[in-house]
């Protein structure tokens, strides 16, 4: 039987046969401002509480901001990196060719159960030649599946009026879940939506559930839209 990761995400957890599957690799994505980075924030905060190590991977924001973010929610990063349980670095995307390197790294080093990698999106600003990213992104993947006891969230952004469920095409075929977060700008917790278009190996909700963002972070609520 698949040992199953909580997410950390009320309500989430009861739509996927109770979480995320150990070893996989999930994609989490989203046009700009649906609260993907939050998301990440809570899945890592979510494995420390449980002693489990995390490692948070971005390629757009500093660590000092990702700090900040999570503290904003009560999630005190800074006194579980001082512990040795999570460590959060920045990856230059310009150095795109590296962070195959830096991820094996830091999950072996570590030993870290879980991990983020936010977000693909940035390998866009040093890579023009798409084959050449999703290639990249495909390797990734077996990167960190070589760690058995990692479970991780890879998160990318959909282009503004884009049908596609990420930056580059590629993503979304290689994970083996995808979880969409969608904002209509209505101003309400009506407004926000998530979405399950992918998990294998799980039972999953099919329905659009309305999401909220409060001082707790993002919790799903009953029912579909």
């Amino acid at each position: 039987m698949d040992k199953r990761i909580k997410t950390g995400i009320p309500g989430l957890d009861s739509l996927t046969d109770g979480g995320f599957i150990q070893n996989c690799v999930y994609l989490l994505t989203g046009e700009t401002g649906t609260g993907k980075t939050l998301f990440g924030c809570q899945y890592i905060w979510q494995g420390l509480q449980k002693g489990e190590k995390g490692v948070y991977i971005s390629m757009e924001e500093s660590p000092q901001d990702i700090r900040a973010d999570a503290l904003v929610f009560g999630w005190d990063f800074e006194k579980y990196e001082k512990k040795g349980l999570l460590k959060i670095l920045y990856h230059d995307p310009v150095q795109v060719d590296k962070l195959g390197t830096a991820i094996q790294n830091e999950v072996m080093n570590l030993k870290a159960n879980r991990l983020v990698l936010d977000s693909t999106a940035a390998m866009g600003l040093a890579i023009d030649d798409k084959s050449i990213i999703r290639r990249r992104i495909a390797s990734l993947v077996n990167t960190v599946k070589r760690h058995k006891q990692c479970t991780t969230l890879i998160i990318t952004e959909i282009p503004e009026g884009s049908k596609s469920l990420s930056r580059f095409g590629v993503e979304e075929f290689v994970a083996d879940g995808i979880v969409v977060l969608n904002y209509l700008g209505m101003g309400d917790d009506t407004a926000r939506s998530l979405q399950i278009r992918k998990m294998r190996r799980t039972g999953h909700g099919m329905d659009v559930y309305p999401f909220s963002i409060s001082k707790k972070g993002v919790a799903i609520k009953k029912g579909g839209l």
